[in-house]
């Protein structure tokens, strides 16, 4: 591996982050267009949807880790999804400040009817590429998120918060 690449140029538009940026951006806007025209689900509150699916019932605070998510912006979600009908929310008697979150039939009946859309989406997507080259960008993806996580751990940084307060705090 080396640890001198070209510099980009003065654009920021060059740097390989943006790119990225820009490109999940573009291949994820059709999910939540058509979730939301669909199923009046927001791409975010699919997120969520699949995270329980995948993983059954947890915290709502363990939601957030797995989805990547703030906490605040995870509740305001799950309640969201909760006055769809769509998650059951349980509030833990120990501690009233958590809750348990699972899907309900009609959460599984969303993703039952949705998640085969997702799958075409991303089958459209890739068939830009030659099997082969999918195969490579796969094992590239893996390196390059092992290494992100290597750099995020070097930092030794406290998580940020995505709040609109805390955003508001910091001016």
């Amino acid at each position: 591996m080396s640890e001198s690449l070209p510099a980009p140029a003065d654009a920021a538009s060059e740097l390989f982050l943006y790119r990225l940026s820009r490109l999940q951006a573009v291949a994820v806007a059709p999910v939540g267009r058509l979730c939301q025209a669909r199923h009046g689900v927001s791409r975010r509150e699919w997120r969520l949807v699949v995270v329980l699916f995948r993983h059954g019932p947890m915290l709502s605070s363990e939601l957030a880790d797995v989805a990547q998510l703030d906490r605040a912006r995870t509740s305001r979600i799950v309640t969201a999804l909760a006055d769809k009908g769509l998650i059951a929310r349980v509030v833990i008697p120990s501690d009233r400040r958590q809750a348990r979150v699972s899907l309900t039939e009609k959460g599984r009946a969303l993703y039952d009817d949705f998640f085969p859309v997702v799958v075409e989406l991303d089958r459209q997507l890739l068939l830009a590429l030659e099997p082969h080259e999918i195969a490579q960008l796969d094992g590239l993806v893996q390196r390059l998120a092992a290494r992100a996580r290597v750099n995020l751990e070097a930092l030794d940084l406290p998580k940020l918060s995505r709040s609109r307060s805390a955003s508001r705090r910091r001016v």
